[in-house]
């Protein structure tokens, strides 16, 4: 298996990561531990997280997962710091704290916080990537870049990043690292899938001209593009949209699934499931360093590990223009973002 470079650090990550949104949340840890184990046999050496999910089970699991295994030094352990309920994007005038005080945003005070609780729930002492999970447009970056840099120098943090940033919010923080000695963002975290391609009207053009790693979320678009979803207010008992409502349901849209038809299709001709063509085509994208799976069991995850080693046609990504031009969306994956103001119509 070949490889890829992270932005301009050297890190070698594997060409698929392994997202852990579902642990604890609603697999049970067995299970969690199972498909973790097979991912870092399989090769996939980088693990995402957030200390949100699952309240903070999700990084328990893997803690222990990787100390019983002994496989802690062997993958990229990668965590988030939350905004929690800040809802990025209000102005300072207009925010109400929703939760207890200095226990969200990306201040020093609850970066440092945050970072000392996510080490003590890995039994580990050291993260290799601490991503701030949405921009805040009331924390000065300076205060964030600040912390961050506080922590590589103590050791409890190897590089630091951001998911689901502004292109513009992720070259500021570059140019102010460049400009006052702050730690740099290696890397970007951003949702992308062929019902959302928005990212590479202004994102992907920009980690490649300086050299940032560019992971993604979402790649089967929650489902939608393996047809799980028939019709746009009607959800599977045990999909997200079913269980978890909100953003996650208004992610299904009626075009997006007439899309996800013909993708399924689409696959079938080429001779893949479609979740491995799903995979294949954001991996396989310009800029994208590797995208995260989210196998809910065993089969999903064996299904998927194959597509490391594939490689995307020229005829398999002009029928995914056709389906989803460059640079346009059926469905708005960005919806968690409050400095996207752009709708699906």
């Amino acid at each position: 298996m070949k490889y890829r470079i992270l932005g301009r650090t050297g890190v070698e990550i594997s060409p698929v990561g392994l997202g852990t949104d579902c642990f604890a949340d609603p697999l049970p840890e067995k299970d969690c531990a199972k498909i973790l184990n097979r991912a870092v046999e399989a090769g996939i050496n980088l693990i995402d997280t957030g200390d949100s999910y699952a309240e903070g089970e999700g990084e328990r699991i893997i803690g222990r997962t990787l100390k019983e295994s002994g496989t802690r030094h062997s993958v990229l352990l990668e965590t988030k710091c939350d905004h929690g309920q800040r809802h990025p994007g209000l102005t300072l005038d207009e925010f109400v704290p929703e939760m207890p005080a200095n226990e969200h945003g990306p201040s020093r005070l609850n970066i440092i916080r945050a970072c000392e609780q996510s080490l003590k729930r890995f039994q580990t002492d050291y993260i290799d990537i601490y991503l701030m999970h949405r921009q805040d447009l009331i924390v000065h970056i300076e205060e964030t870049l600040g912390a961050l840099t506080d922590l590589v120098r103590q050791g409890k943090i190897r590089y630091v990043g951001c998911s689901t940033h502004p292109a513009w919010a992720v070259m500021e923080a570059i140019m102010l690292s460049e400009f006052k000695g702050y730690v740099r963002y290696s890397l970007e975290q951003s949702p992308y899938n062929l019902l959302d391609r928005r990212i590479e009207n202004e994102l992907i053009p920009m980690v490649q001209s300086h050299g940032v790693g560019l992971l993604t979320w979402s790649p089967l678009a929650m489902g939608v593009l393996v047809g799980l979803y028939k019709k746009e207010d009607v959800y599977p008992k045990d999909s997200r949209a079913a269980l978890r409502g909100g953003f996650y349901a208004d992610r299904v849209t009626q075009k997006g699934i007439e899309v996800g038809d013909k993708f399924v299709k689409l696959a079938k001709d080429a001779g893949l499931t479609p979740a491995q063509l799903g995979v294949l085509w954001c991996k396989d994208q310009p800029g994208v360093t590797a995208p995260l799976l989210g196998p809910e069991n065993m089969e999903h995850l064996e299904d998927l590990i194959p597509v490391m080693e594939m490689t995307l046609s020229d005829s398999l990504r002009e029928a995914c223009d056709n389906l989803v031009p460059p640079g346009s969306a059926v469905a708005n994956f960005h919806n968690t973002a409050g400095w996207f103001k752009g709708q699906i119509l």
